[in-house]
């Protein structure tokens, strides 16, 4: 195992023992709106400089982009991406359905990825080049051929709502034609479900770096896809995100392109 990786892990388990210690306490908590349905919580901070303190301590050169603290020494040439739970609301009402985020990449290419899931001990990872595993298994997209049969991930809006319409369109087409659609909460969790095979596609709007960047490379190295909804690698950038097993790719990026509006796909 690569030494980054290996702290990555470290660092997820070490802020999800912070999270589960707390799960309890949610009553106790002190919570901010940052804007309309977008929270965070004490937990949230402590976790992130959990992991910021890890990382500090094995590689004190290397940057930081994290959801809470920002971007730290940014002229490196490794950038640590950090969602330190992903899925609060989620914790907040104590719905077991949130995450850990760390990805790490090298002169802005992702290099390695970490999900973990606190409350069932997954440990989703990967480096590029060596493949996916949970729990150091090795883990593959499914082979599904075809949207009829295919059970997709989403995530709805729930703070910006100025493309709504939009995708409640793309929602309506695959509702009706999928074998269904899953809302859970963490786009961390719905990217490595995509890797692990336990769902065949997903797709969201408008989501930061810190949301899905371990997950692309996590759905990369399982064999799948990864594009944003022009069908370029950006997604880090545009926010929009696309990720299935290779053959379902043209089916979903038809479905957007007759759904979605030329400029909110780029």
């Amino acid at each position: 195992m690569h030494p980054i990786l290996n702290v990555a892990m470290m660092a997820a388990r070490e802020a999800g023992e912070v999270i589960l210690r707390n799960l309890d306490n949610i009553d106790r908590l002190t919570i901010e709106e940052k804007s309309k349905n977008n929270f965070v919580s004490e937990v949230d901070k402590m976790a992130e400089q959990t992991i910021i303190k890890v990382i500090h301590k094995y590689y004190p050169d290397h940057g930081v982009l994290a959801e809470e603290s920002g971007r730290q020494k940014p002229k490196s040439d490794f950038e640590w991406i950090i969602d330190p739970l992903d899925g609060t609301t989620n914790f907040l009402h104590q719905f077991p359905q949130f995450s850990v985020s760390i990805a790490v990449r090298e002169k802005g290419k992702l290099m390695h990825a970490v999900v973990f899931d606190p409350v069932r001990d997954e440990m989703f990872h990967a480096t590029r080049g060596g493949g996916a595993r949970l729990n150091n298994r090795r883990i593959r997209v499914t082979e599904q051929k075809t949207l009829k049969n295919a059970l997709l991930a989403t995530g709805f809006p729930y703070y910006e709502f100025d493309y709504i319409d939009s995708y409640l369109a793309s929602f309506k087409s695959f509702m009706l034609n999928t074998a269904g659609i899953r809302r859970a909460g963490s786009a961390a969790l719905d990217l490595a479900y995509v890797a692990a095979g336990r769902v065949d596609g997903y797709w969201e709007f408008n989501l930061k770096p810190w949301d899905i960047a371990a997950g692309i490379l996590l759905v990369q190295e399982a064999g799948g896809l990864c594009t944003d909804f022009a069908g370029t690698e950006n997604s880090l950038e545009s926010g929009n995100v696309l990720a299935c097993t290779p053959k379902l790719m043209k089916e979903m990026a038809q479905t957007i392109a007759q759904t979605i509006p030329a400029e909110l796909r780029k």
